[in-house]
């Protein structure tokens, strides 16, 4: 571990920095994938024709604030070494959020969707912020791994807070509860693990970033986007990337944002099975994270991200044939490998192709890219599954095209001259 690391980083850091991962990632698993969107769906939205439109709607929100305010944040940050305070904000705005969605029940539409907005943005800023500590902590040639690391570790704390949210609804008759009774609790569960795995994270890792001098122009935040905006062509492998981002987190987000949708209504699983398959494909997908990551140094992170794009697409066509159970499991688990070391490997990318001063604006920047693909793709899926009267087959095929177009994008991307780029400036 120790030659990954940039002189003076305690492995004890990279710990600190891999436990955000470990924190956010229930979030994502409980309340975007596994529990809480099919809770929208079949019981706040009470099963309406325009349930899973509604859901992918107010993601939608969440994320088009994002992406006016994620570049923002970034530039302020790196201009005023402030990244560790932003993200004490935003997780705390996060937790605070996720654990009122417990109050969420039959017909509260406004109430869940305003928490549902706020603890994503929340969630969406802070993953941001702590991706751009990357650059501080890893040596440049192994940003892979060191990403992989992090990554593959949030992949346990999703099992970790998926795990007892599936204890607390499995054991719901016991106490008096059904099922769907049992589910608003979970929101505390994940807002609990939050908390705690955040802690570790603020108490131990260091922000090494210092802040531009008041006087000078660069100290605005705007003033550096402004910047940035005027040198752009400078970093064409990086605006590429970008775009390659969109493309393949589109498909990504909707994968993330409706697979427990996609297993309840068109395979028939049950809330129980549902947490099972995700339980699995968490385990499957911190291999392939951690795997990865180590893959992307050797051969390539570029490379390795196309690998995994055509992985993701042999998976849009096996959950498209999928009839049965066991095919639609190995759909899943070729997602779980696919998902953590496509993530892991766009952040690392990222990292690799960005100035080590205006860290947290690119990864502000790669945020909107990110966040409109999370728009474009779960929308997406909602109207054809809509307008189709609900073939949710038909939307999870059209899902394809997204990683076909993110691999046309991914072949005009050049490592090392996008990494010159970065080092020039």
């Amino acid at each position: 571990m120790t030659t990954a690391l940039n002189p003076g980083v305690r492995k004890r850091e990279v710990f600190a920095w891999a436990m955000y991962d470990f924190a956010n990632s229930g979030y994502t698993t409980v309340v975007l994938t596994a529990v809480f969107n099919a809770y929208f769906v079949s019981v706040v939205a009470q099963n309406a024709e325009w349930a899973t439109c509604a859901w992918t709607a107010t993601l939608a929100v969440s994320y088009l604030a994002v992406m006016a305010a994620g570049p923002v944040i970034g530039a302020y940050a790196d201009a005023h070494a402030a990244k560790k305070k932003v993200l004490v904000l935003v997780t705390a705005g996060c937790v605070i959020s996720t654990a009122l969605l417990w109050q969420a029940g039959p017909g509260t539409i406004i109430w869940a969707a305003v928490f549902v907005i706020i603890s994503n943005f929340c969630y969406a800023i802070g993953e941001n912020i702590a991706a751009a500590f990357l650059p501080e902590l890893a040596r440049a040639e192994s940003l892979g791994k060191v990403s992989g690391w992090g990554w593959s570790w949030g992949y346990v704390g999703g099992l970790v807070a998926l795990g007892l949210c599936l204890a607390w609804i499995m054991t719901a008759a016991s106490r008096g509860q059904s099922t769907s009774e049992a589910v608003p609790a979970t929101n505390l569960i994940t807002a609990v693990i939050y908390l705690l795995g955040a802690c570790v994270t603020f108490a131990m890792l260091r922000e090494r970033a210092v802040p531009v001098p008041k006087q000078k122009v660069e100290f605005h935040a705007f003033a550096r986007l402004a910047h940035t905006a005027r040198e752009a062509a400078r970093y064409r492998d990086l605006l590429r990337l970008f775009l390659c981002g969109t493309c393949y987190q589109a498909g990504v987000a909707t994968v993330i944002t409706l697979a427990a949708i996609y297993a309840q209504v068109v395979m028939g699983f049950t809330t129980q099975d549902t947490l099972v398959l995700v339980l699995v494909v968490n385990v499957t997908a911190c291999i392939g994270a951690l795997a990865f990551g180590y893959v992307q140094d050797r051969i390539g992170k570029r490379n390795a991200l196309g690998i995994t794009l055509v992985g993701w697409l042999a998976m849009v066509v096996f959950a498209w044939f999928a009839t049965t159970p066991p095919l639609f499991w190995v759909a899943a688990n070729l997602a779980g490998l696919c998902m953590g070391s496509s993530q892991s490997a766009g952040r690392a990318l990222v990292a690799f192709f960005s100035p080590p001063d205006r860290a947290a604006e690119f990864f502000g920047l790669w945020g909107v890219a990110t966040r409109l693909s999370a728009v474009l793709g779960p929308l997406t899926y909602g109207v054809v599954s809509w307008a189709s009267g609900g073939n949710h087959r038909l939307a999870m095929l059209i899902t394809g095209a997204f990683f076909i177009a993110a691999m046309l994008v991914l072949a005009g991307v050049d490592e090392t001259r996008g990494r010159a780029a970065a080092t020039a400036a």
